[in-house]
C-alpha cells in the first residue's frame, strides 16, 4: 500500500507554479524592453507576483492617461499595450482576471447615476475586448471586475493618477 505526502506535493506544485510565473514575468519584461509599443510605456508598466499570480498593472501617468477623461474609450496607445500583452498572455494556459480602478476623485455625474463604479467595470470590460482584438483567447477570462477607488495604489494620495489603473492577473491553478 502506498501512501501520498499531500503537503510535499502541494509544496511542489507551488514551485513549479511559482517558477512558470517567473518565467512569464521575465518574458513580459524582455518585451517591454525590446518592444517599442511598450517600451516607451515602460513606466507605466508595473509587474510583479502576488498570492493570486502574475499581476500587470498599467497606470495612468499625469499626462498620458490609458482612457479619455471620464469614460471608458481607450486611447490608441493602449490598444497597442494590450495588444502586445494579449500576444504574451496567449503563451501561456493561465485563466486571466481583469480589473478596473479609478482614483477618490468622484465621477461628475455623482454617486446615483454613472459613478466611479461604474466606470472602472466599464474600463475594465474594454481592456478585456481590447485583448480579444489583439488574438487573446476568450476561454482565458476568468472575471472582469470594476472596483471604483476601493483598492488604492496610493492610499496616502488618493487622487494621484497611478490609481487609475487596470490590472490583469495571471492567475495561479
Amino acid at each position: 500500500r502506498r501512501s501520498y505526502n499531500l503537503k510535499a506535493a502541494q509544496q511542489e506544485l507551488a514551485r513549479i507554479e511559482k517558477r512558470k510565473m517567473t518565467e512569464l514575468k521575465g518574458r513580459l519584461q524582455v518585451s517591454i524592453e525590446t518592444i517599442p509599443a511598450l517600451k516607451q510605456f515602460k513606466n507605466q508598466l508595473l509587474i510583479d507576483i502576488t498570492i493570486d499570480g502574475l499581476r500587470i498593472q498599467i497606470v495612468d501617468e499625469q499626462n498620458r492617461p490609458m482612457f479619455a477623461i471620464g469614460s471608458a474609450m481607450l486611447q490608441p496607445y493602449t490598444r497597442d499595450i494590450l495588444h502586445e500583452i494579449a500576444k504574451v498572455l496567449n503563451e501561456v494556459p493561465n485563466r486571466i482576471s481583469i480589473s478596473g480602478h479609478t482614483d477618490a476623485h468622484p465621477y461628475s455625474g455623482g454617486q446615483r447615476s454613472y459613478s466611479n463604479w461604474e466606470l472602472s467595470a466599464d474600463r475594465a470590460n474594454a481592456s478585456r475586448r481590447e485583448l480579444l482584438v489583439g488574438g487573446m483567447d476568450e476561454s482565458k477570462i476568468a472575471r472582469v471586475v470594476g472596483l471604483a477607488s476601493s483598492m488604492l495604489f496610493d492610499p496616502e494620495h488618493a487622487r494621484n493618477p497611478v490609481n487609475r489603473r487596470i490590472s490583469i492577473i495571471v492567475m495561479n491553478k
